[in-house]
């Protein structure tokens, strides 16, 4: 029921923005690493034990950051901080959420698929969420779990441990550093308020958030040039990666040296644009 308060806490919860864009990135890197379109037997699959995983534990997150996340304004409204669902309703939907996408996995497209989105699941919500009060470099693990489903992409394509497979890792993993370094620090004050550390927060000056967002930058542009080199990919996509590469790390710099609100928001802008955009050029281009 559209108009049922529990049906809106839980669906405020699950945050689908982010469902939607990590099953993309999946679904285009089997797409990319096979070739081809995947089977859509095998594809469904893959998106329906893939989203329970995501949503459960997208829950178990919230369960474990509904202190800190009553503090921010930007997170207070959401169902824990308010009283809407309880601890236990959340940590319920999160297990079982979690449980059955990985048994669903298990069972209809293979071990590898369970490992690889177990492993995302622990990095996010146990080794990720609480390294969050501890220190700044808690993002390369947090991108770690937002990379891991594009390996599982290419496992449905039979193609992990390919160049093509762990350009796309490195595209997935790399493009995180930037965008998380924007959000940070448009909401550093709020973050400060929680406890989190994240850069900015540990250094209000900005430097240490304008350096990780450039390395990573910079690692995407390598990265991303990578099938140029080995000729998977013909010189049409080279430019298209060297163009977008080269304007996310431009984007990256002037937020280094700006620090300021204004360039975090190009630079958050900008994150939106980059992947999809690599990942539809290297859909459509071929050797």
């Amino acid at each position: 029921m559209p108009g049922n308060p529990a049906v809106a806490s839980y669906v405020k919860l699950v945050r689908l923005k982010i469902v939607a864009l990590v099953v993309f990135t999946m679904v285009m890197a089997a797409w990319i690493a096979g070739g081809g379109a995947p089977a859509w037997r095998d594809a469904a699959h893959l998106i329906v034990g893939t989203t329970f995983v995501i949503l459960g534990s997208l829950v178990l997150n919230h369960r474990l950051e509904r202190r800190a996340d009553g503090i921010m304004a930007r997170t207070a409204e959401r169902p824990l901080p308010r009283g809407r669902m309880t601890g236990t309703q959340a940590l319920l939907v999160g297990c079982s959420g979690a449980a059955g996408g990985l048994v669903y996995l298990a069972v209809a497209c293979g071990r590898l698929f369970a490992v690889l989105a177990a492993l995302a699941c622990l990095l996010y919500v146990v080794v990720y969420t609480l390294l969050k009060p501890l220190t700044p470099w808690q993002t390369p693990i947090g991108a770690l779990a937002g990379a891991l489903p594009v390996l599982m992409g290419a496992a449905l394509a039979s193609d992990v441990g390919s160049v093509m497979s762990t350009t796309l890792f490195g595209i997935a993993y790399f493009w995180q550093f930037p965008h998380a370094m924007a959000i940070a620090w448009l909401y550093r004050s709020q973050y400060a308020l929680a406890g989190v550390k994240v850069a900015p927060v540990v250094d209000p000056t900005g430097r240490l958030a304008g350096w990780i967002a450039a390395g990573g930058a910079a690692a995407l542009l390598a990265t991303s040039l990578a099938p140029s080199v080995a000729q998977l990919r013909g010189w049409p996509y080279g430019v298209v990666a060297a163009t977008l590469g080269t304007a996310y790390l431009l984007v990256s710099l002037h937020f280094l040296v700006a620090r300021d609100d204004r360039a975090a928001r190009r630079l958050f802008r900008a994150s939106l644009v980059c992947l999809p955009a690599l990942l539809v050029a290297l859909s459509v281009t071929g050797p």
